[in-house]
C-alpha cells in the first residue's frame, strides 16, 4: 500500500486565461473588455465527462453512495455497531438478520462497516484540505516569486520528500502517538510537498503568459495578480490531483490503522476492522471480506472519478 506521488510535469490547466475582445465605444471613444463566459467551458467539460465514458457514471454513483453512508451510515444501520452479544451472536454467518455477519463480539459487521465510511472520508477530508492548501499557498508563492524565496521554499520540501512517504507517516505516527488524530496529522505532513511541487510547476508556466505581462503593465500588485489571475488557472489539475488522492488518504489511512498506528479498537474504521479480523480468517471469512470489498470499491470509485476529470478538463487528453 502506498501513497499516490503527483507529478510536477502533469498537464497544462483547461482553464486558461481567455483573450479578451476589445468593442470602440463611438461616442467615447473607450474600449470596453469583454471577456467570454467561463459557463460554456465548464458545461462542455461536465458534458464530456458525464457522456464520455460510462465508466464515469460507475465512479460517479459509488462516490454518491459512499458520501451518503459517512453522513447517515450510523442512523440507518440496523444494528448498535458497537453493541456486544458474545453468548448468542458471536461470528454469526451472512443471514437476513445479519446480512454480512457477526465478528467476535457478536457486534453486527454490516452496520460497522456502514458506520466505518464516516471515519475513512472523514480523515482523506482532513488531511487533503490541509495538503491542498498548505501545499499550494507554498507551491504558489515559491513559483511566483522565484529567487532566494524558491529556493528557500523547495528545499524545506525536498527534506519532506527525501524519505518514503509512508515509512514517514508511519514514523510520525507512532512518535505521536496511536490516535486517529495523530494519524490525520503524519498524512498531512507528507501529502502537502506534492501539492507544492504540482503548484509551483503550473505557476511557473502560466506566470510567463501575455495575459501575466498584461496585468502588470497596468500596475496589479504581484499578490493580487498571483491570487487573482495565476492560480485560478492552476486550479484545474489541483481538483483533478484531489480527486485521485481522496483513495489514496483513505488507503493509507487504513494502512496505518491495520498496523495498530491509526483508529483503535472498538471504532469500526476498514482498517482497524482488518486488522482484527485476520486472525479469524478460517473461523469467519466474511469479517475480513466485506470490510475490504468497501475500500476496495472506495478507493476504485475515487480512482475512475479522478480518471475521468482528468479526461475532461486537460486539454491534452487524447479521449474526448
Amino acid at each position: 500500500m502506498s501513497i499516490k506521488h503527483a507529478s510536477d510535469s502533469l498537464a497544462a490547466p483547461a482553464f486558461t486565461e481567455p483573450a479578451p475582445v476589445t468593442t470602440g465605444d463611438a461616442s467615447q471613444g473607450l474600449a470596453t473588455v469583454v471577456r467570454r463566459p467561463a459557463a460554456n467551458q465548464l458545461r462542455r467539460n461536465l458534458k464530456r465527462f458525464m457522456i464520455g465514458n460510462r465508466l464515469n457514471l460507475i465512479g460517479v454513483t459509488i462516490v454518491v453512495i459512499f458520501f451518503f453512508l459517512a453522513i447517515f451510515g450510523e442512523a440507518i444501520s440496523p444494528h448498535d455497531p458497537y453493541g456486544q452479544d458474545i453468548q448468542g451472536s458471536k461470528f454469526l454467518a451472512p443471514s437476513f438478520t445479519h446480512p454480512l455477519g457477526t465478528d467476535e463480539l457478536g457486534r453486527d459487521v454490516f452496520s460497522r462497516i456502514l458506520t466505518g465510511t464516516r471515519f475513512s472520508l472523514q480523515v482523506a477530508a482532513v488531511v487533503l484540505s490541509f495538503a491542498v492548501v498548505f501545499g499550494t499557498i507554498v507551491g504558489a508563492v515559491s513559483g511566483f516569486f522565484g529567487g532566494i524565496v524558491d529556493e528557500v521554499l523547495m528545499r524545506v520540501t525536498d527534506m519532506f520528500l527525501a524519505f518514503p512517504a509512508l515509512i514517514l507517516a508511519i514514523a510520525i505516527a507512532a512518535t505521536l502517538g496511536k490516535s486517529l488524530t495523530n494519524t490525520m496529522i503524519a498524512l498531512a505532513t507528507v501529502f502537502w510537498p506534492w501539492y507544492a511541487r504540482l503548484v509551483r510547476a503550473q505557476v511557473l508556466s502560466i506566470r510567463e503568459r501575455d495575459f501575466v505581462d498584461a496585468a502588470r503593465s497596468i500596475g496589479l500588485s504581484s499578490w493580487r495578480l498571483m491570487f487573482r489571475h495565476v492560480l485560478p488557472n492552476a486550479i484545474s489539475v489541483v481538483i483533478i490531483q484531489v480527486t485521485l488522492d481522496v483513495g489514496y488518504a483513505i488507503l493509507s489511512t487504513s494502512s496505518l490503522s491495520f498496523i495498530g498506528l491509526g483508529a483503535q479498537p472498538p471504532s469500526p474504521e476498514w482498517g482497524t476492522m482488518l486488522s482484527t479480523a485476520r486472525s479469524f480468517f478460517r473461523e469467519a471469512w466474511w469479517y475480513m471480506t466485506f470490510p475490504g470489498v468497501a475500500l476496495t470499491l472506495t478507493v476504485f470509485a475515487f480512482n475512475v472519478l479522478g480518471d475521468g476529470l482528468q479526461d475532461a478538463l486537460d486539454p491534452r487528453s487524447g479521449r474526448r
